[in-house]
């Protein structure tokens, strides 16, 4: 009995080895995650499977919090994702505040340190190629402030969003974050600022999507895709 214990373990160690290095990899190097929701429509789809950069701005203790070193820290327009403050839930969404910063968002305009952001419409040969059933729902904009660029995303007709935010100053160590899709998130409106430590990558390209909605179809021109 010792003897078949001891060879299963022989035979099988490289194997758990190699697990462990793939979690110890996707816990502290770089990581893919899959979207679930919408909130970062149109620059994020549902069925995206994101490659997260967890070197990006630190090194971490693998499958914990902990930093060991720090090198960079995330700037105004980054797709980060984060453990939310209100729920530790799994999060991705884009910086629009870093600390310090003076934020307002009124009826869908942004205005930060007191610039008012700009929106370009997105032209219809764009639009048409964006993954939604129905596209005349929604307005889309490229939106630029404070020489940051994004793709954004409103409801047709709804220019006084609920969620708005009153003139506010991001603290230290804290993000303020939105959703591309902003009427459609649960972001800094909702969760608060986040704190620095609960970030834990930066999110630059899609690895491959799959279209749910198309009996999981791969969306081709996705693969490999650069974030916006």
């Amino acid at each position: 009995m010792a003897w078949s214990a001891h060879k299963i373990w022989r035979e099988s160690r490289a194997f758990l080895l190699f697990i462990l290095v793939i979690l110890v990899f996707r816990s502290a190097i770089a990581d893919w995650n899959q979207v679930p929701s919408g909130s970062m429509y149109p620059s994020i789809f549902v069925g995206d499977r994101i490659v997260v950069d967890k070197l990006a701005y630190d090194l971490r203790v693998p499958f914990t919090m902990q930093r060991i070193a720090r090198w960079h820290t995330p700037e105004r327009g980054d797709v980060v994702t984060f453990q939310s403050p209100a729920d530790e839930r799994l999060l991705v969404k884009r910086i629009i505040g870093i600390p310090g910063d003076i934020i307002e968002l009124q009826d869908n305009v942004l205005t930060v340190n007191g610039e008012r952001a700009t929106y370009e419409p997105l032209p219809p040969n764009e639009v048409r190629q964006l993954p939604l059933t129905d596209v005349r729902r929604y307005r889309f904009y490229r939106e630029s402030v404070q020489g940051s660029h994004r793709l954004v995303m409103f409801r047709a007709g709804n220019l006084a969003n609920p969620n708005s935010i009153a003139r506010v100053e991001v603290p230290d160590n804290h993000y303020l974050v939105l959703g591309d899709n902003r009427d459609n998130s649960q972001d800094s409106r909702v969760i608060g600022f986040v704190q620095r430590d609960l970030i834990l990558g930066k999110a630059e390209t899609v690895a491959f999507s799959l279209d749910y909605e198309r009996y999981y179809q791969p969306r081709l021109d996705r693969f490999f895709a650069p974030l916006p």
